[in-house]
């Protein structure tokens, strides 16, 4: 077989592991030629290939990011997109496809196999939201990141007797959020999924201080007031119709100042969290998906994605895995409220 391979969505920790997984078995146990294609979705959208073999994958385990490129191209957002990709498809030879990406790449992919084509996908995303799978890599490098920063800013905290705002990725679910924030002893957590109280929060950062302390809040860049509404950039979609998020830990600072009349500092971690290379844990679970995945592929077994479960790699249908996000149920949230304050 000729499978072609993408990398789609955000970059993430842990691609590379994935690819070179794909095609180091691949070639080795099943005899297979595979063709990268360039920048997410883009490339089968434009036939923008690149070779891939055993010789291209040596050294990219430890490395970040991807070799392959990445974009947040939507097939669907462009005119005729899957009849190009189809196109595209034949003409390189392409018997399947491996697509390698979070919600909106798995989720197209789900949408061109409904259609016919032969596709696999593996789920990747720092934020841990794909249903169907107990963990995605580049989560955990995502999380060990912040927990850093967070550790880092315990000692100018109390230095200078001054709240520190942590803001981390987290668009829909506070995985990250509630993550480092438990990891690196916050004294407030804010994610999606539970709107909060300025008053509460204040009265955390108070009873803090009260303590001889400086405050740590980490909030997700989706955290939301009660009754509020994102904080966005006005005007910026991107292909998939989703907002750019920007300045929760800027609204919180200035709450929290004019509330308090407390020094408050926001620190926003941005691409810090997407950035070098993916943490052991990343690179064994990237590669092992990576091994299930052209397993799926050779047993023609498609619109499937492979997923965690405890310790065991599975096959879920793709319409499954992208049908809903996974977010921080209530209990996990409940056990982190017991250090607020």
């Amino acid at each position: 077989m000729r499978i072609g391979v993408l990398t789609g969505g955000g970059d993430c920790p842990g691609l590379n592991a994935v690819i070179r997984a794909v095609v180091r078995k691949g070639e080795s146990v099943y005899g297979h030629s595979f063709v990268g294609f360039r920048d997410g979705w883009r490339g089968p959208l434009t036939g923008d290939t690149v070779p891939l073999d055993t010789a291209a994958v040596r050294g990219i385990l430890p490395r970040g990011g991807t070799i392959l490129g990445s974009s947040r191209t939507n097939p669907y957002a462009a005119v005729d997109g899957p009849s190009l990709i189809r196109e595209n498809l034949a003409a390189a030879e392409i018997d399947a496809l491996v697509a390698i990406g979070g919600e909106d790449t798995l989720g197209v992919a789900a949408q061109l196999h409904a259609e016919g084509l032969p596709v696999v996908g593996v789920p990747k995303t720092i934020d841990n939201d794909l249903f169907a799978t107990d963990y995605t890599f580049g989560f955990d490098t995502a999380v060990n990141i912040a927990t850093e920063a967070i550790d880092r800013l315990h000692t100018t905290a109390e230095s200078h007797h001054r709240v520190l705002i942590v803001e981390v990725m987290g668009r829909h679910a506070g995985w990250i959020a509630l993550h480092s924030g438990m990891a690196g002893g916050a004294n407030v957590i804010l994610i999606p999924e539970r709107p909060f109280d300025f008053d509460k929060v204040c009265a955390f950062v108070e009873a803090r201080f009260a303590t001889h302390y400086a405050p740590i809040i980490v909030a997700a860049e989706g955290a939301t007031p009660i009754a509020g509404t994102l904080v966005t950039r006005e005007g910026e979609l991107d292909a998939f119709g989703h907002v750019r998020l920007q300045g929760i830990a800027q609204v919180l600072e200035t709450e929290i100042r004019g509330r308090t009349g407390r020094d408050a500092r926001a620190t926003v971690l941005g691409h810090l969290q997407r950035g070098g290379t993916p943490t052991a844990f990343d690179r064994w679970l990237a590669t092992r998906f990576g091994l299930h995945a052209v397993d799926a592929v050779h047993e023609g077994d498609f619109g499937v994605m492979v997923a965690l479960h405890g310790t065991r790699i599975d096959r879920v249908p793709l319409a499954e895995a992208t049908r809903e996000l996974k977010t921080v149920p209530e209990e996990l949230y409940n056990e982190a409220e017991t250090f607020f304050g």
